[in-house]
């Protein structure tokens, strides 16, 4: 059974293309709201149901935050790919940063993995809104992975990058 995501109809949240921009705990700057550091955050539960999850290859959405948990995702098996040669946490990191360097397609654009699963931008502020949101929670997942996929000593934690080679609904990651 796939895990979805626990922020089911958050009232007041802001939505761009059908994502919904959920608070962050985050340093980041970005268009997502703070979220208090105690509480559970959707980068918390990509992570925490990612193992699980990346079997799957067709996920029930039930909720807006589903997409956004399909994203992070598809998002934390690209990382991971990236992360898969790497031998130290410095490898790793500098390969984090160079993915956070790439740009961020969003829907309608070329490069975007799920065509019909978001809805396109109905303007060119919504696009830059929804891009700017991405960027922000894949700096923020990004941080936070290499914090397991790395053990303290900085050598790799084979446990997490072994899911470098899994495909995540069946799609090829360049």
């Amino acid at each position: 059974m796939v895990y979805h995501s626990s922020f089911i109809d958050e009232e007041g949240i802001t939505k761009a293309c059908g994502f919904p921009l959920l608070p962050l705990k985050s340093h980041i700057k970005g268009p997502a709201p703070v979220s208090d550091q105690g509480k559970t955050d959707i980068v918390d539960e990509a992570i925490t149901f990612f193992r699980a999850n990346v079997f799957f290859r067709n996920f029930d959405v039930k909720s807006p935050a589903d997409k956004l948990l399909i994203y992070l995702t598809f998002y934390i098996n690209v990382a991971l790919k990236r992360l898969e040669g790497c031998r130290t946490l410095a490898e790793g990191t500098k390969a984090i940063i160079n993915l956070g360097l790439e740009n961020v397609p969003v829907p309608g654009e070329s490069g975007f993995p799920f065509p019909g699963l978001f809805v396109l931008p109905q303007s060119q502020k919504e696009a830059e809104l929804l891009r700017s949101y991405l960027k922000q929670i894949r700096e923020e997942t990004s941080g936070r992975l290499l914090s397991v996929a790395y053990r303290p000593n900085g050598t790799p934690n084979k446990w997490w990058l072994a899911f470098a080679k899994r495909k995540f609904m069946n799609i090829i990651i360049p």
